[in-house]
């Protein structure tokens, strides 16, 4: 089995945050990868991951980061692979490493999902992987059916809650 998609963090302690993503892509049994690399302390490493990912069969990259949250540009700099930025909350609320994140010259887009968004990071990687896969395609339509009706499951527990002006 080699990984599809690569879930890269600056740190291991964006772990807890990023394992999100590695739920969903695990529930939609897409293989991937896990790595910690940073673009300021292991900059040659980036580079090695980002110029070698697509041959090793990645296509996807999910990259996390916080402060000057550089890493998912970098390797966006060096692949034409879809890179996915998950801006971590570390100083700022967060804002640092988003606006690092969004603000990519032209040319090097990193698609962004909100601060510690990483869920959002793993279905967007299923969104595009199931482009051109149309088993992976029914199942993802399955789980946006599946949210729905929990919406709607929680709408209809509502009318149980009472109170003395609640009129539905």
């Amino acid at each position: 089995m080699n990984a599809m998609v690569s879930i890269i963090m600056g740190s291991t302690s964006d772990l807890p945050i990023m394992e999100k993503a590695a739920k969903v892509l695990d529930e939609f049994q897409i293989p991937f990868e896990m790595n910690a690399l940073s673009a300021h302390r292991t900059p040659e490493e980036v580079e090695q991951f980002a110029k070698g990912a697509q041959a090793r069969g990645i296509k996807v990259i999910i990259a996390a980061a916080g402060m000057a949250a550089h890493l998912g540009g970098v390797i966006a700099s060096m692949t034409t692979l879809p890179v996915i930025g998950v801006p971590i909350k570390s100083s700022l609320e967060g804002l640092d490493a988003l606006l690092a994140i969004v603000q990519m010259p032209p040319g090097i887009p990193v698609a962004t999902v909100g601060i510690n968004g990483a869920q959002n990071a793993g279905i967007l990687a299923v969104q595009i992987l199931a482009v051109s896969d149309a088993g992976l395609s029914a199942r993802l339509a399955e789980y946006k059916q599946n949210l729905k009706q929990k919406i709607v499951k929680a709408n209809e527990e509502l009318k149980s809650v009472k109170f003395d002006y609640k009129v539905n």
